[in-house]
């Protein structure tokens, strides 16, 4: 006789299908969630304790949810039902960053020639759009929260908190205007902060330059006059020589002045075997000036326009490459400007919102020209001028837009600033006495 062994064993019995059928169960489970209202009835058990907040840094409402916010998202939502689960009272609010670069940028690529006030209308639009998709897909995930009443940086009340701090600012005197370079998208037509930059390997052209000193400036600092003499600078940057105002040396560092049948040049003693080599400088003779501090307040004559080059000392010239002399041009870097601001140098920067020159680049020929793509006319300018001593192909990592992937000058804009070091002792202060830090 015959026996069914399955009769006699107690096995479990369950609802749950043999087969999962996820793209089926979960909308259903997610859905009975939502009608259940199991998010307020979990807030409402915890009402009575102790209370865990996480404050949520918002996505951008510029598209769908992809890898980098869903896994942010869900690492928050692990944090906010374990707190929960620990038996704390622990809601989450969710928001949207509504403003700022990867908004405007989408929406102005896709619609060019905008009025400001077309812009914003846009934006708002384009913002609202992707909080509803975003919202859902959110959901999806399983993410529990007050979707309901979200946080967004485009509400009046939140832009109006916004307004109450920037008042506060204000009224301690820690804004100013100002002139200043900074990073600037070609691309997107913006200032960015640097964590909005990225790095990218390029090769770019680098010159070594002539900048001419007068036999009067050589007469001050007891220089020899039987043959023209210049200070030799090198640049990676030659479109920047046009809003060139003054030239750095260091004025504890022995310099050179490296002489042929033609000319004297001078360089940094620590880099003379280095010019010689990257210029081909045929040098027959070498005579040692004392110090930097011995060239400071002549005068050179620029390259290719008609004004000087007052040599200034500063304590950022390097002798790691170039040629110890360094091309000052305020109106288009950090070190430059503070030391144009030092000596009072005026700042010149005729380059447009698109990476262009200006009328004030006092080169009729390249008004309206890509300044990258000038390079190759900056070059070829002092060549014809004789101011051209050696040119290379130098790789190097550079900035970038993150967002348009486009190069990034540096240039001078006239923005609002906050005087960060006069808030820098009293937030270290906060830092260590009165954040408690996991």
């Amino acid at each position: 006789m015959s026996q069914n062994y399955k009769d006699t064993l107690n096995l479990p019995r369950t609802e749950f299908p043999m087969k999962a059928n996820l793209p089926v169960r979960e909308p259903e489970m997610l859905r009975n969630w939502e009608e259940a209202g199991l998010y307020r009835e979990i807030q409402k058990s915890r009402e009575a304790r102790e209370l865990f907040v996480l404050h949520d840094g918002p996505p951008f409402a510029n598209g769908d949810v992809h890898m980098r916010t869903a896994l942010n998202k869900i690492l928050k939502d692990f944090v906010v039902k374990s707190q929960t689960m620990l038996g704390k009272r622990a809601p989450y609010v969710p928001g949207w960053d509504c403003h700022g670069l990867p908004i405007e940028y989408k929406v102005v690529k896709e619609s060019r020639s905008l009025s400001p006030l077309e812009v914003r209308k846009k934006c708002e639009a384009f913002a609202r759009k992707f909080i509803g998709i975003q919202r859902e897909q959110f959901k999806r995930l399983g993410v529990f929260g007050d979707w309901e009443n979200p946080y967004l940086t485009m509400d009046a009340k939140y832009e109006a908190e916004i307004l109450r701090a920037f008042a506060v600012f204000v009224e301690e005197g820690l804004v100013y205007q100002a002139q200043k370079p900074v990073f600037w998208s070609t691309g997107a037509q913006t200032a960015l902060a640097e964590a909005e930059v990225e790095y990218q390997e390029r090769d770019d052209t680098a010159v070594y330059v002539r900048f001419p000193l007068p036999p009067d400036e050589l007469a001050k600092a007891g220089l020899p006059n039987d043959r023209p003499v210049s200070v030799a600078i090198w640049t990676t940057t030659p479109w920047t020589l046009p809003a060139n105002l003054a030239i750095a040396v260091d004025p504890d560092a022995a310099y050179e002045i490296l002489s042929n049948e033609k000319e004297r040049v001078i360089v940094a003693q620590k880099l003379r075997d280095q010019f010689i080599q990257q210029t081909g400088f045929a040098a027959v003779e070498q005579s040692k000036v004392p110090s930097g501090n011995q060239l400071v307040g002549l005068q050179a004559q620029h390259p290719f326009l008609h004004r000087n080059s007052i040599l200034l000392a500063a304590d950022f010239v390097t002798m790691d490459t170039g040629t110890g002399v360094v091309h000052i041009a305020p109106g288009h870097g950090e070190d430059d400007y503070w030391l144009g601001k030092a000596n009072s140098l005026g700042i010149l920067s005729p380059v447009d919102d698109h990476g262009r020159f200006t009328e004030d680049a006092g080169l009729p020929h390249l008004t309206g020209k890509y300044v990258f793509d000038a390079n190759t006319d900056i070059v070829n300018l002092l060549r014809e001028r004789g101011m051209l001593l050696g040119v290379q192909n130098f790789h190097h990592s550079y900035p970038y837009c993150w967002r348009s992937k486009t190069p990034i000058i540096f240039r001078n804009v006239e923005q609002f600033f906050i005087r960060i070091d006069e808030l820098r002792g009293r937030a270290l202060n906060a830092i260590h006495n009165d954040v408690k830090w996991i």
